[in-house]
Order: structure tokens, then C-alpha cells, then sequence
């Protein structure tokens, strides 16, 4: 059966196709198209050495390899973690302080830098750490800007956290600055510091989680006291055209968050800071934030478009992407009337090419998956991962928008997820769902549905 696309009125691209310059750094994204950060679980994993864990693999290698063979003006890792047992899932990259500028590990990340560049594409890596959202199957216990347990999600359970000392934050500032000097030495273009999400320097940026009454709780200034910490201390280290972008998160902005009031002070921040770029994202492990809920979301199509709304007029030369919802090349083309840059994620594991072909007139929009899918945030997330999996392996990713594929890899979730329960918190159990259908799995790469 033929790939269904979401409906989308023919637009001329050519906007999508401007070069983007970076006003702090000087760096050019040869395009608008931001590939987004993705879960890859390709890395290596060693449950009792910790010092094997983390290293990119040739699958991962691969992977970006043939997304910067089409066409990304940026393009921007999964998580890289700033400690070997504080990570946000298994199979991550990983880069810790006291990893040095040669090894294995470095020249893994050089390999996969040199594969993601190599045809002019940007690349940053995303880092992170998970603060109070570390599973506590890796480690029971963990930090966070306040003694705020997660609750149990999706049958996860999630470490104990204690509040951060100043010897703890101290490590987390290094981390991050370590992190951003190690990938600037090995040939990326810049670091993006995971902000939203519901991840450490979330935490510390929302009043939710960050009840402290030291100079990194109360206000709004104080609250981003993190942030400019880790930010001054990359800029002291790095090359000066090295990007160095954040992440931060619509849910933050709302009630009991960051409140509407304090965006002006936020985006100030990091324009003072030099940050040349913010990805606008939503959600956390407790709520996620996407999904087209509102009738008005779904006709806006991008998720979080009224957040960016309130943060825009705050920035100049801080460059602004959303990523969240982006399917059709009209919405993106109108949307950069307000934004500088479009994140996609899923789309581009579904469809690796789907840069490189918008641009070329190939295709108006992504393949659209059948009902359920896009709001049912673990098949979504996970049929992605078995997607990037399938690249890896010379495949053609499976088609989310053929009803027998799709309900097949239901079952094939359902399986994983027996499996994971079955475990019991074993350590050994990792990655994404196995394709049982022949169909699936029957085309090679670059051979469309």
C-alpha cells in the first residue's frame, strides 16, 4: 500500500533552504532543518565496568553518517551523560571529567563527528544529566536541585534524590564544561545543554522541583544561577566559534514553573550568556506535553507554538528552534516568520532523507502515522528507536502509516516491554523492540515503502 503523508498546500521551500548564522559563534547551518535529539540506545554498555560504558559504536557511527549525507542544516545528538552511573537511559553516550582527550572513546567520538559532518551538516551534542529522573534501577540513589522524588511513571521508579551540595554542583558545572571542551577537541560544532524535559538543569530552573533557599533557589536569577555557571565555564575552555545552544521547556513556564513574568529575565540570560540558540521544547516524565489534545494545537500544528510566542520578542541574536509537531512543509515555512530554525525528531528516523527531499520538491510533508500513534508517547518514541535501529542495519524504516506494520509493532512492544518486566531490574535488558514481520524488514535502505 502506498506511504500516507499528512495534507499539506504547496508552498515554495526556498526559506527552509536559507543558510543560518550563529551570532555568537560566527557558525553557519547550511539550512533551516534542525535534526532533533533522539534516544539512539547505541552506545556501549557494560553492566560491571563502568568505564565501558558510553562509547559510540560503529551502529551509532553509522547512524550519523546517513543523516549528514542528507541534508541537515544541524544536527544534534542524543544524550550524552556527565557520569557513568547518572545516565539518563542505557546505551547513551557518555563523557565524564575524567575521560581524556585520546582513547577509544575520544576517537569514537571523532569518528562520529567526522560521519555527521562530512557533507556540511552541523553537529552538536546534546548533554545532559537526569538529576531526580535517574531510574533507579541503575542507581537507587541520585541529586537533585531539592529533595523531590519523582513519582513512580510507566512503571518506573526513580531514584532517591537528595539536594545538591556545593561540592555536587561544583562536579555538575565541570561535567558539562569538560563535556563541551572534549567535543569541541574532537570535532563538533557545538553543545546543546539539555534544559527542559524535567532533567537536572531543569529542575533547578523550576519552581516545582527547586525549593531552595541558597543563592540557586527563589528567584528567577537565582534559579538560572546553574545555568550560568555551566555556561561561563564552557565559554572559559572552548574554541570561540564552538555553538553552545540549551534546551528549555514549555512546561517550566507554567504554573508553579517559570512563570510567564520571568521569561523576559530568562532569554535576557542567555543572550548575555552568548547562548546562539534555544530549542524550544515540552514536557517530562511526569507529563510529556505531546500529542494533539486541543483542537487548536492540532490545527497549529506545532505543539508548543504559543509558549515560543511569549519567548520571541525576548530574543535577538539568540536563535530560536521549535521542535515539537512539525509535519507539513507549510506550517514549517510560515512558522519561521517568528522562529529561526525547525526541529524534527521522529520524522527523522521514519524518514532520514526527509531534509534532503522537502528541499529537492520530492515531498510536502512526513509520513503520517496511523491514529493512536503520535499520542501514545512510548509506541511513538520507541518505534522510533526500532526505526534508527533498522538504519543501522541497512534498512528501510518501517512504514508507521500502513495499519498491519503499525499494529504488528504493537505486539512487538507489548513483547519488549514483557521482557523488561520479566527482568526485574536487570541491567542487562536494553534497547528497542525486535521486528516480527518480514514486511518490515524487507526493504533495504534508500527502497521506500
Amino acid at each position: 500500500m502506498p506511504v500516507k503523508r499528512y495534507d499539506s498546500s504547496i508552498v515554495d521551500v526556498a526559506p527552509l533552504g536559507q543558510p543560518l548564522k550563529f551570532e555568537f559563534s560566527g557558525k553557519v547551518a547550511k539550512n533551516r532543518f534542525y535534526k532533533a535529539s533522539m534516544a539512539e540506545d547505541l552506545a556501549s554498555w557494560n553492566v560491571e565496568d563502568l568505564e565501558e560504558r558510553g562509547i559510540p559504536t560503529k551502529e551509532l557511527i553509522e547512524l550519523y553518517r546517513v543523516w549528514g549525507e542528507n541534508e541537515w542544516g544541524v544536527i544534534a545528538t542524543g544524550n550524552i551523560d556527565i557520569e557513568f552511573d547518572m545516565l539518563d537511559a542505557i546505551g547513551d553516550s557518555i563523557i565524564t571529567p575524567e575521560c581524556p582527550f585520546s582513547g577509544p572513546r575520544f576517537e569514537a567520538f571523532q569518528e562520529l563527528a567526522k560521519a555527521a559532518t562530512a557533507h556540511g551538516s552541523l553537529v552538536v551534542g546534546q548533554v545532559t544529566h537526569p538529576g531526580r529522573q535517574l531510574a533507579a534501577r541503575i542507581r537507587k540513589d541520585t541529586i537533585s536541585a531539592s529533595a523531590t522524588q519523582h513519582p513512580p511513571k510507566n512503571g518506573i521508579e526513580y531514584a532517591k534524590p537528595r539536594a545538591a551540595t556545593k561540592e555536587d554542583i561544583a562536579r555538575v558545572v565541570d561535567g558539562f564544561a569538560h563535556a563541551a571542551e572534549y567535543l569541541d577537541k574532537a570535532g563538533f560544532d557545538g553543545i546543546q545543554l539539555h534544559g527542559a524535559h524535567g532533567y537536572l538543569i531543569a529542575q533547578f530552573l523550576s519552581e516545582t522541583t527547586n525549593q531552595r533557599t541558597d543563592e540557586y533557589g527563589g528567584s528567577i536569577t537565582n534559579r538560572l544561577r546553574l545555568v550560568s555557571e555551566i555556561a561561563r565555564e564552557i565559554k572559559r575552555r572552548v574554541s570561540p566559534d564552538f555553538i553552545v545552544g540549551i534546551k528549555v521547556n514549555s512546561v517550566e513556564f507554567q504554573e508553579k514553573g517559570i512563570k510567564p513574568a520571568d521569561t523576559r529575565i530568562l532569554c535576557e540570560t542567555f543572550q548575555e550568556l552568548g547562548f546562539d540558540y534555544v530549542e524550544l521544547s515540552g514536557g517530562n516524565h511526569e507529563d510529556i506535553g505531546w500529542g494533539t489534545k486541543k483542537d487548536s494545537t492540532a490545527k497549529r500544528e506545532a505543539y508548543f507554538l504559543e509558549f515560543v510566542r511569549d519567548v520571541v520578542p525576548h530574543l535577538s541574536k539568540t536563535k530560536k528552534i521549535l521542535t515539537g509537531g512539525f509535519r507539513t512543509t507549510a506550517a514549517m515555512v510560515d512558522a519561521l516568520d517568528i522562529l529561526d530554525g525547525i526541529g524534527l525528531g521522529r520524522p527523522a528516523a521514519q524518514e532520514p532523507r526527509l531534509a534532503a527531499d522537502i528541499l529537492a520538491g520530492k515531498v510536502a510533508s512526513a509520513v503520517q502515522p496511523v491514529d493512536g500513534v503520535v499520542d501514545d508517547v512510548w509506541l511513538s518514541l520507541s518505534s522510533a528507536g526500532s526505526q534508527m535501529v533498522q538504519i543501522v542495519r541497512g534498512q528501510e524504516p518501517f512504514d508507521l502509516s500502513n495499519p498491519k506494520l503499525a499494529e504488528s509493532f504493537k505486539k512487538d512492544l507489548a513483547a519488549q516491554i514483557g521482557k523488561i518486566i520479566a527482568a526485574n531490574g536487570s541491567l542487562e535488558i536494553r534497547g528497542f523492540p525486535e521486528l516480527s514481520d518480514p514486511d518490515a524488514t524487507s526493504h533495504p535502505y534508500g527502497v521506500p515503502y
